[in-house]
This record gives structure tokens, sequence and C-alpha cells, in this order.
């Protein structure tokens, strides 16, 4: 059986859908409509996702790039409970966030970094999310969300040991 795990659900895939557009998938099928759509060519990061904890462009591959995989998107950031990721609060604390359309790419590149690297340099934030355009708030709000949050996650890491 063909399946995608997105946000820790199982997702059957009939053979007729695995040329569609993952992003467009996301969207239609599953109402995941955080996964923006904006230049639809995987240039702005609009549509980044995490896919086995890789930061991904969702624009440029069909759902047969997905089968097997465990997807993340900005909708399976918050906890159960529904307390805001570390990286999603840092970004409202940090005034990281205008416009939102480039937020949730943003969100999920920060965490693909902060999954492997909890103590990230500012180069290497600049590096994690350069494939992610903003317009509006100018990266450095951005650059130290992401500090912040690598912060709170290197503490929250600290007490549960």
């Amino acid at each position: 059986m063909m399946q995608i795990t997105v946000n820790d659900k199982i997702h059957e895939i009939p053979e007729e859908l695995l040329e569609k557009s993952l992003v467009h998938w996301l969207r239609e099928d599953l109402s995941l409509t955080g996964t923006k759509i904006g230049c639809d060519i995987g240039v702005c990061g609009t549509c980044t996702i995490l896919m086995d904890m890789q930061a991904v462009r969702s624009c440029k591959l069909k759902l047969k790039d997905a089968l097997g995989k465990k997807l993340i998107t900005i909708e399976g950031m918050q906890s159960q409970d529904g307390k805001l990721h570390p990286i999603q609060q840092a970004f409202i604390d940090c005034g990281a966030i205008q416009c939102g359309f480039c937020t949730p790419g943003m969100v999920l590149s920060a965490y693909a970094l902060l999954h492997k690297n909890l103590a990230p340099s500012r180069e290497q934030i600049r590096k994690a999310i350069n494939a992610n355009l903003c317009r509006c708030t100018g990266y450095q709000q951005i650059i130290d969300a992401v500090e912040q949050a690598a912060s709170v996650m290197r503490a929250e890491k600290q007490v549960s040991r």
C-alpha cells in the first residue's frame, strides 16, 4: 500500500494521484493551507515543509516523491495541547511575523536547522533560511527569533534529561 505520513497521520495514496503536486495535495486534499503557494517553481520557499526532517519545496515534488516519508507542515508544529512550538513563539516574541506569508516556510526551515544543531551561529541561521524569501521583516527579526528558539529548546532539553 502506498502511504505518506503527514503530521503523524498516515494517508493512503491511490495510484491515480501519484503525479499530483505535493503542495496542491496538502492544501486541497488535506486542507493544510499553512503551506503556501508563492512562485510555484521552488525559489521563494513559501511551500517549505519537512520531509524526514529535511526542509523541501513541496511545489517541486509530486506525491510519488513523498511515498513512505514522514512530512511535517506548519500545522504539525504545535503540541497536542495547542501550545505553540518554541520556534513559533519566538517568531511572535521577536516581531519576525508581519504579513505572515513566508512564516510557515521560515519556521520549518528553522526547525530543520535546530533539529540538527541547537546552537547555530547567526551565519548558520542565515544559510538555513537563505532559500526562504521575506519581503517584510528584513530578516534580522527572523534570525533573532531562531536564536531565541534555539536557547529555549536547549533549556527544555536540559530540563527533560
